[in-house]
């Protein structure tokens, strides 16, 4: 079993909980000698980082990564990689009148019924805290692709009922110019203004954030089981509050005829490519060269300020309401997290390649 951990060879196994003392990881698999970074891990930290936006959870952490082993003088050492990030802004009392009380489309019912014992403090382990040891592993992941020319990026392409237009190219710090991570001004403005209105209202919304992997080599990802998209969509629905993952044109391929939705193949100096790329770059379970393309749906956040009907751990009935520190959309800070699980698959399938053949 590996309930804690993902990756084969590059892999993250992560701990903690959300009102404990820390939570962290160990990397193992990193190449010695990769030239690691640290104040980039910090930034893709401080992205995810709560407290920091006006439409985000007002809890504040500084998110402060502490590395313990496996990098000396700024290189890798092919050792295990162990990090901690000590919770400093914990509040676990925020949570007793939810000792017994279950709330909706939490993991609080699901959990009792597996363990039979649950940590009531904001979720525990089920909370998007742990997402932040993720974003650790996926930031050093990304050093290793960045060697290799391989870059991902995602933003927010839509909230609620709001969706951003086709844009033809944007760029990183196009993104990050406003709070919600949307490229598109107008877009971003009109998001802001939903979410605080619905913040407002004590409710909660959802959304879509898309990612592109570019420069990823043709021959990544395994025939069968192991296909590299089935693999993405693993990664991608381990995060909280993920509903639902679409590659290339998704279910939209469903409404196509074959003619409509084979991607066009053309030779240009030896190279394979296609030029409607609406496989999403993945073929067979194989990368085929071009940009890998995929959207990941993100439901309204569970907990909300208005009074819910639900059940006690006695069978009995409850209103319940929400307290604490909470977003009233996940997807401005879902966007390093995207980019983190997928660096991670990415990294992981790049050195299980070199096992192919000869």
């Amino acid at each position: 079993m590996s309930a804690n951990s993902f990756g084969e060879i590059f892999k993250l196994t992560t701990f903690g909980e959300s009102h404990g003392a820390a939570i962290g990881g160990i990397i193992e698999g990193c190449p010695a000698g990769l030239k690691m970074n640290t104040e980039l891990v910090q930034l893709m930290l401080d992205r995810r980082r709560p407290g920091q936006l006006s439409i985000s959870s007002q809890r504040k952490e500084s998110d402060r990564v502490e590395f313990l082993s496996g990098i000396m003088e700024g290189v890798a050492l092919g050792t295990p990689i162990g990090f901690i990030i000590r919770n400093e802004d914990a509040r676990p009392v925020d949570y007793n009148h939810l000792k017994e009380a279950y709330r909706p489309s939490h993991a609080d019912f699901a959990w009792d019924s597996k363990f039979g014992i649950r940590d009531h403090r904001g979720g525990g382990r089920s909370s998007a805290r742990e997402t932040a040891s993720r974003v650790v592993g996926g930031a050093v992941a990304m050093q290793l692709l960045s060697g290799q020319n391989i870059s991902v990026q995602a933003w927010v392409s839509s909230v609620g009922t709001i969706t951003m237009p086709e844009l033809n190219s944007f760029t990183e710090e196009e993104i990050y110019a406003n709070e919600i991570r949307c490229p598109h001004k107008e877009t971003a403005e009109e998001m802001i203004q939903l979410i605080k209105k619905v913040r407002a209202d004590g409710d909660s919304l959802g959304g879509i954030v898309t990612c592109v992997i570019k420069g990823v080599p043709p021959g990544l990802g395994e025939p069968v089981f192991d296909k590299l998209h089935a693999c993405l969509g693993k990664a991608m629905l381990s995060i909280n509050a993920v509903k639902g993952f679409e590659i290339g044109s998704g279910f939209a391929a469903a409404t196509m005829k074959g003619s409509e939705h084979n991607d066009i193949f053309t030779s240009e100096k030896g190279k394979i490519s296609t030029t409607t790329n609406r496989s999403g770059g993945i073929q067979g379970g194989i990368s085929n060269g071009e940009y890998i393309i995929f959207r990941v749906a993100f439901k309204p956040v569970a907990t909300i300020m208005i009074e819910q009907q639900s059940v006690n751990a006695a069978g009995e009935p409850v209103m319940v309401k929400g307290k604490g520190r909470h977003d009233p959309c996940v997807v401005p800070r879902a966007v390093p997290i995207v980019e983190s699980m997928a660096a991670l698959t990415i990294a992981d399938h790049l050195l299980r390649n070199r096992l192919s053949r000869i």
